[in-house]
C-alpha cells in the first residue's frame, strides 16, 4: 500500500529535468539533484547562531523541511516547475518567524528559477525575491548582517544555473545534430543501394521477362527454340544472381568506411582531433561489421566520457590477423564495463577474436580488437577516404 504512492512520486515525465538528465551522456550528473540538499543543513545550524531570537524553531523547521522535500522532489521529477519553485519560497516566508535559516528556502529558489523562465526574467524574479524578504527581514527586527549570504548566494547560484542550462541544451542539440546526421547518411545510403539495384536488375528483368514470353509462345510450334530462349533466362538469372552477390559485398564492406566518416564528423563537431590509417585487409561481412561496431562504440565512449583532445584509428594487417586499434589522449581511469562494452567483448568472441582496453589515469584509454584472418575469400578493404 505504501510502495504504490513512492512509486508514482518517483515517477518521470518526459520533460522533467531528471529525464534530461539521463539522456545527458555525462555520467557525473547523474546524482547532481540530490547532493544539493547538502547545503539545506543550514536550516538546522543557523538557530543556534540566533538563539536569542529563536527558542521554538525545531518543530516548524522539521514540518517545513518534510514538505520541502516532498517539493524538491517533484522539482526534479515533474514538469510544472515554476508553481514549484514559488511554493519553496513561500516556505522561506513562513518559517522565517521561527528560524532565520529559512533563508536557505529563498536560496533553492533562486538556485531553481533558471530552469523554469528566461535569464532576463529569471534575474528579475531572484531581485524582486531578495527584495520582499530583505523587507520582511527587516520587519522581524532581525539584523541585516544575517542576511548576507541570501544576498550574495542567491545570484550567484542563479547565473551559475544559468549556464548549466544553457550546457543541457547545446548538448541536446549537438546530439540531435548527431542523429540527424546519421539518419541524412542512411537515406543517402538507402538511396544508393535503390539506384544499384535498379541499374542492376531492371534490364535483366526486362530480358527474363521478354526471353520468357517468348519461349511461352514458341513452346507448341518450335520447342527447340524455346528451350533455347529458357536457357538464356537461366542463364541471365544467374548473371544477375551474382551481380547481386557483389553488389551485397560491396554494401557491407562499406560499412567500417562509413563508421570512420561518421566518427570524424563526431569528434570533430565536438573539438576532437581525429585521425586514422587502413592496411588493405580481406574482410568478410561478419568481421566488416564487428570492427565497424567496435569503432561506433569506441567512439562514442571518447565523445562522451574522455575529454580528449585527439583520437586515432588503425587498421593493421599481420597476415593471420587484423587488429584494430582505437586510442585517444583523455582522462583515462578506471573502465566500468557497460552494455555496449559486454555486447562488443560477446561479438568479437564468436569471431575467436580478443578485445584489450587499457585505460591509465591520466594517459588516456586504448582500445584494441584482434580477428583471425580466415580463409575468408571476401573482397579487400582499401583505405577509405580520409
Amino acid at each position: 500500500m505504501i510502495i504504490f504512492p513512492l512509486r508514482r512520486l518517483f515517477r518521470t515525465t518526459p520533460d522533467s529535468l531528471v529525464w534530461k538528465q539521463r539522456e545527458n551522456p555525462d555520467a557525473s550528473l547523474s546524482w547532481f539533484p540530490w547532493i544539493n540538499l547538502v547545503w539545506s543543513v543550514w536550516l538546522f545550524v543557523t538557530p543556534f547562531y540566533a538563539n536569542d531570537f529563536y527558542d521554538q524553531w525545531l518543530w516548524p523547521t522539521l514540518a517545513s523541511y518534510a514538505v520541502f522535500l516532498v517539493l524538491f522532489q517533484r522539482f526534479h521529477y515533474g514538469s510544472h516547475r515554476l508553481p514549484i519553485v514559488l511554493a519553496i519560497a513561500a516556505l522561506g516566508f513562513i518559517l522565517l518567524p521561527w528560524n532565520p535559516g529559512s533563508q536557505s528556502y529563498i536560496i533553492y529558489a533562486c538556485a531553481f528559477f533558471p530552469f523554469c523562465m528566461r535569464p532576463r526574467n529569471m534575474m528579475l524574479s531572484i531581485v524582486a525575491l531578495l527584495a520582499v524578504f530583505a523587507l520582511a527581514w527587516h520587519a522581524m527586527g532581525i539584523p541585516m548582517i544575517y542576511m548576507i549570504s541570501a544576498a550574495i548566494a542567491g545570484p550567484v547560484v542563479g547565473l551559475f544555473n544559468i549556464g548549466m542550462r544553457q550546457k543541457m541544451r547545446a548538448d541536446a542539440q549537438l546530439r540531435l545534430s548527431h542523429e540527424e546526421v546519421r539518419r541524412l547518411a542512411a537515406l543517402a545510403e538507402r538511396e544508393r543501394i535503390g539506384r544499384d539495384l535498379h541499374d542492376l536488375l531492371g534490364h535483366t528483368l526486362s530480358l527474363v521477362a521478354l526471353k520468357s514470353d517468348l519461349a511461352s509462345r514458341l513452346i507448341e510450334r518450335d520447342p527447340v527454340a524455346a528451350r533455347k530462349e529458357m536457357d538464356d533466362v537461366s542463364g541471365v538469372a544467374r548473371d544477375a544472381l551474382a551481380q547481386v552477390r557483389r553488389a551485397v559485398s560491396g554494401i557491407r564492406a562499406a560499412g567500417l568506411a562509413a563508421e570512420l566518416a561518421s566518427a570524424r564528423l563526431l569528434l570533430e563537431s565536438d573539438g576532437v582531433r581525429f585521425s586514422y590509417a587502413l592496411d588493405e585487409v580481406p574482410l568478410s561481412p561478419e568481421h566488416e561489421t564487428v570492427l565497424a561496431l567496435a569503432v561506433r562504440e569506441a567512439v562514442t565512449n571518447i565523445q562522451r566520457h574522455a575529454r580528449a583532445e585527439g583520437a586515432s584509428v588503425s587498421l593493421h594487417n599481420s597476415g593471420k590477423e587484423v587488429s584494430l586499434r582505437i586510442e585517444d589522449d583523455g582522462r583515462g581511469g578506471d573502465i566500468v564495463p557497460g552494455n555496449g562494452l559486454c555486447g562488443m567483448r560477446e561479438r568479437i568472441e564468436s569471431l575467436g577474436g580478443r578485445l584489450r582496453v587499457d585505460a591509465k589515469p591520466g594517459h588516456g584509454t586504448r582500445v584494441e580488437v584482434t580477428l583471425p584472418l580466415l580463409a575468408i575469400g571476401a573482397p579487400s578493404l582499401t583505405n577509405a577516404p580520409a
